[in-house]
């Protein structure tokens, strides 16, 4: 009996690592987003709208760091980065897809090699770090992790950053080191959050699989986790929590418009509307927004939503 057990066992493994591939299956990507009720690309990652992106580009750190702290997603932030257009307006959002690399080593290499090979990838001049360049898609944000390496180790250069560019408009993000800098600045509307730069290419790194999770200096990353990069950081936020958080800012930012206004008519005082709110202020508040000038930073039906959630 024993013996049959470990037969099983054997074979099971044996098809485990026939499987095996470098990106993640879609099914694997679903159960670590499993929380993610939305739409998705066929690789399993989030679709999170590009509309929730778009307005995510007005949340602050501060403001996007406070509610995932209050939630219990304590890791996932990272600063001390530098950019490769020093911009303190730059901002970045996206889905992120994640790429691991490691130090090389021939066996690992060679093993990488014959895999990229059985799933048809570009492996003739062994430039696995390609591989997950072509997959990208309009709005995501490529993420990957060369462990801070600089000599032999950079993430990117000219080529490969326009190909970056090319295939998602956005920036990218690498715990790592990048090359070219100066034909790279001058990709208009790229720019990149790495930890430094450095003149060589990537010769003594590989990359060993991508849309798995990955550290981001004291961060985690998910694949399709919405990355918030801005320069005084990056965020990477959980798809199923990212929409509650944009709107949750807009609120407060509304709210504090709310407040000004009052105050500035002599109606309550700032302590009074420091306060938590009564019946008579909430009232108050909803006749504002339908009076509302402008136009509100988030689609009515949103507001309504996230107030009756609250109980307004």
């Amino acid at each position: 009996m024993k013996r049959i057990v470990v037969i099983v066992l054997a074979l099971t493994c044996a098809l485990n690592l026939a499987a095996q591939s470098i990106n993640a299956s879609p099914e694997y990507i679903k159960a670590l987003t499993a929380r993610w009720q939305g739409e998705r690309f066929e690789d399993g990652r989030p679709k999170i709208p590009d509309s929730i992106l778009e307005r995510l580009k007005n949340v602050t750190i501060e403001e996007c760091w406070a509610e995932l702290m209050k939630l219990g997603y304590q890791n996932q932030f990272e600063g001390d980065w530098t950019l490769l257009n020093d911009d303190p307006d730059a901002v970045t959002t996206g889905r992120a897809v994640t790429a691991q690399f490691m130090p090389m080593r021939p066996d690992l290499e060679e093993a990488i090699i014959e895999q990229g090979k059985k799933e048809g990838r570009d492996w003739k001049q062994k430039r696995t770090v390609a591989w997950v360049i072509n997959t990208l898609v309009k709005g995501d944000v490529y993420v990957t992790d060369t462990y801070n390496k600089e000599w032999l180790g950079t993430a990117i250069g000219s080529n490969l950053g326009s190909g970056v560019y090319h295939a998602t408009g956005n920036g990218m993000i690498t715990y790592g080191h990048i090359r070219d800098i100066e034909r790279l600045r001058n990709v208009e509307g790229f720019n990149v959050w790495c930890k430094g730069f450095d003149p060589s290419y990537m010769r003594q790194t590989i990359l060993v699989n991508y849309n798995v999770p990955i550290r981001i200096g004291k961060a985690i990353v998910l694949p399709g986790d919405a990355v918030l990069a801005k320069s005084g950081g990056v965020l990477f936020i959980p798809s199923h929590l990212v929409e509650d958080i944009v709107l949750t800012s807009e609120f407060t930012k509304l709210s504090d418009e709310f407040a000004e206004d009052l105050i500035r008519r002599n109606i309550f005082t700032a302590g009074e509307l420091d306060s938590v709110w009564d019946e008579n202020k909430n009232k108050m508040f909803l006749e504002w927004i339908e009076n509302y000038p402008g136009q509100l930073p988030m689609p009515k039906e949103d507001l309504d939503r996230y107030l009756k959630a609250r109980n307004f």
